[in-house]
């Protein structure tokens, strides 16, 4: 046995079963005029406003799909799909109240990264498995792709007549987006399109299942009890910090950001 950090003491090797990351990268994307998708009844306010400003973006879904790239061994073409929802502030008219209009929009980009190899093929017991009379379809040993992103930055809102768009709506969504999409339908003959440019932060990594020898030192046990509360509501708000901060943003300095530029000539 050997010493770690003076106190704790390495009882033996163990062997996990886990995910290897082979390679990964960072990606910055400009998405540049994406057309947004509206139902019919959100396409009829856009299409009666006068002024269109985007309150909001998220990622509402993302599709992956990896495949092997011809000639070159270990190496994989990753596919992505990004799904954007997207929140509009429509104006009929300058000073009147707003009405809210949802689209959705998709970028897709494609990356290769080195997945390595392997041909054996994986089976795992699930509960999915113990359903009926078939037994699950193996799955075979290709890398994983896994896509971390953060909701988009909205650069530029425009909008358009339709005949001067060249971007297609898009209407071939996944389920979970396209259940908005029930109880309506895509409009037939929108007049106004909306372009939206977003910028787009991702890492996007691929990784394997592999068994590793590693290091154990004790089991995870919890140091601390769960807190389990029998105060009443308005004694556990009063426990709660006033957030200052909230009120009173902090300093350009505070945040790290340093003093403002001098722009004096």
């Amino acid at each position: 046995m050997s010493e770690l950090n003076g106190d704790a003491r390495i009882d033996e090797a163990v062997c996990i079963d886990t995910k290897r990351i082979y390679d990964s990268c960072e990606s910055k994307d400009c998405c540049e005029d994406l057309r947004v998708t509206f139902n019919d009844s959100a396409q009829a306010v856009i299409d009666k406003a006068e002024i269109i400003k985007t309150r909001d973006c998220d990622i509402s879904a993302v599709s992956i799909d990896v495949d092997e790239v011809p000639f070159n061994r270990g190496y994989y073409s990753v596919d992505i799909n990004f799904y954007f929802r997207l929140r509009f502030d429509t104006y009929s008219s300058p000073g009147c109240m707003p009405q809210t209009a949802i689209g959705y929009a998709n970028f897709q980009k494609k990356c290769i990264l080195y997945g390595s190899e392997g041909n054996v093929k994986l089976f795992t017991s699930t509960a999915g498995t113990r359903r009926g009379n078939c037994p699950e379809a193996p799955k075979y040993t290709n890398p994983t792709a896994k896509v971390q992103a953060v909701d988009p930055v909205v650069l530029d809102t425009q909008v358009v007549e339709v005949c001067h768009c060249r971007r297609h709506c898009c209407t071939n969504f996944p389920d979970s987006i396209l259940e908005n999409f029930a109880n309506s339908r895509f409009p037939q003959n929108p007049e106004k399109a909306v372009l939206v440019t977003l910028g787009l932060f991702s890492i996007i990594q691929l990784s394997r299942d592999v068994q590793l020898m590693i290091p154990a030192i004790d089991f995870c046990i919890p140091e601390r009890e769960c807190a389990c509360s029998t105060q009443s509501p308005c004694e556990s708000f009063r426990n709660i910090d006033f957030p200052v901060n909230e009120f009173f943003p902090p300093d350009n300095d505070v945040i790290g950001n340093g003093a403002l530029p001098d722009t004096a000539e």
